[in-house]
């Protein structure tokens, strides 16, 4: 189908006068696929329009955050009610509590919560709280895991700042990521000589538990557990970075499906239903570190914010295990589909999947770590393909090494469109 543009690139171009580079974020210009990027007026469901009329199934959804699509019902009623009633009171409200509690009894790490503002400030404050616990400097993450713009954490980063030198971004001392070591993810043998070497100046690990921002990566099973076993050897506080899999999957997160309990947990997307959104929060010893009960420091005005808070627990209340069975299912049928596809045809693809998220490798070997991710990607196949799939109304996100999502509103049918124009770009193409 032929795509109607032109208030999408008038805008754009005022934008552009205006914002740096157009956007508020940089993957929204479209510089990985090329081409003009879409302005959008509004969403329903699976779908969103364009302000030139154009309907897609959206694939992006927020970068993970919308799992009940866009404009839930619940979620509209929530926002609603609240703003009748004020919109900021820089005080204590009731949703905050009743989020905290329902989010305190489903992840297994979570005793004590702070709500933040974003995925990056839940991050950069979980390190702190990290630090001041331990007394010690030093942190470990992972090659390719992305954990937010915070200065310490930009060093190999993935996702959206892969093309960029290894401190990851200019503009961040060498001073900050001085005490970051950036690990091979998934390389056992690495980790623990790492820990042995220096962990009495370790305060944390950090990691996606199930990768996101490299594409999708599940974590080996010994993996996991050696850094379980390690870090509690020596005192080292393990933070997972669930930003993108908190209740993804289930309502435990990655953890509770991977039997592993980290120390601190980050959280931010699907909390919010849309609304800027981070929390952090884990054992009751190492929160109680935080102020105003302890000596390190933290705060922000909108944290806690109640239209937010009302937003967030509308959508905690609809995932229920039937939603999590119905949503997992699908998306493993789609993956496993297309891979049988794939290897029937000889095609150098596949799609790597946890649950509802999901990502396309142009390799058919797995995918375990950063060097795997970026031998695995191509940014001239991936856009080629992301126009492809635009121009038949999907829209999937604007660059590779990117995950993709389904939500509780695409249905069997929107998926097969899917693998039928998926099936059909790379007969052409192969």
């Amino acid at each position: 189908m032929t795509l109607k543009k032109i208030q999408s690139k008038q805008i754009f171009k005022q934008a552009s006068r205006v914002m740096v580079g157009g956007v508020n974020s940089p993957v929204r210009a479209f510089n990985a696929v090329g081409g003009n990027p879409l302005i959008i007026s509004h969403g329903k469901g699976s779908k969103f329009v364009d302000v030139d009329g154009n309907s897609y199934t959206d694939y992006c959804l927020s970068w993970g955050s919308l799992i009940l699509g866009h404009a839930h019902p619940d979620v509209t009623k929530a926002v609603h009610n609240s703003i009748k009633q004020g919109t900021s009171f820089g005080a204590t409200t009731k949703p905050e509590v009743e989020i905290a509690q329902f989010i305190t009894k489903h992840i297994p790490s979570i005793d004590l919560i702070r709500f933040v503002n974003s995925g990056t400030e839940a991050t950069m404050s979980a390190i702190r709280v990290a630090r001041g616990f331990t007394k010690r400097e030093k942190i470990i993450k992972f090659d390719g895991c992305y954990h937010g713009h915070c200065d310490d954490l930009l060093a190999t980063a993935g996702s959206g700042v892969a093309f960029l030198s290894a401190s990851s971004s200019q503009g961040v001392p060498v001073a900050h990521i001085q005490d970051t070591l950036s690990l091979p993810f998934n390389d056992t043998a690495t980790l623990v000589n790492t820990i042995e070497r220096h962990h009495q100046h370790i305060a944390c690990v950090i990691l996606e538990p199930v990768v996101g921002n490299m594409g999708v990566i599940l974590p080996k099973p010994e993996f996991l557990k050696t850094l379980r076993t390690i870090t509690k050897k020596y005192g080292i506080v393990l933070i997972f970075d669930e930003v993108m899999t908190g209740f993804r999957s289930n309502l435990g997160g990655a953890q509770a499906d991977l039997g592993i309990v980290p120390d601190l947990t980050c959280l931010g997307k699907i909390i919010g239903a849309g609304f800027p959104i981070g929390a952090y929060g884990g054992r009751r010893d190492i929160m109680q570190s935080l102020s105003p009960l302890g000596g390190v420091y933290q705060a922000g005005t909108f944290s806690g914010n109640p239209i937010v808070m009302r937003a967030g627990l509308a959508v905690l209340k609809n995932l229920t295990p039937m939603t999590y069975q119905s949503l997992n299912h699908l998306a493993e049928n789609f993956a496993v589909s297309m891979n049988k596809f794939f290897k029937e045809h000889q095609i150098n693809a596949h799609i790597a999947h946890y649950k509802g998220m999901l990502s396309i490798r142009f390799r058919r070997e797995p995918v375990d770590n950063y060097m795997d991710a970026k031998a695995a990607s191509s940014d001239k196949i991936y856009g080629k393909l992301f126009h492809y799939l635009l121009n038949n109304g999907i829209y999937w996100p604007p660059a590779d090494l990117e995950a993709f999502f389904i939500s509780t509103k695409h249905t069997a049918k929107d998926l097969n469109y899917l693998a039928n124009h998926l099936k059909e770009f790379f007969t052409k193409n192969s």
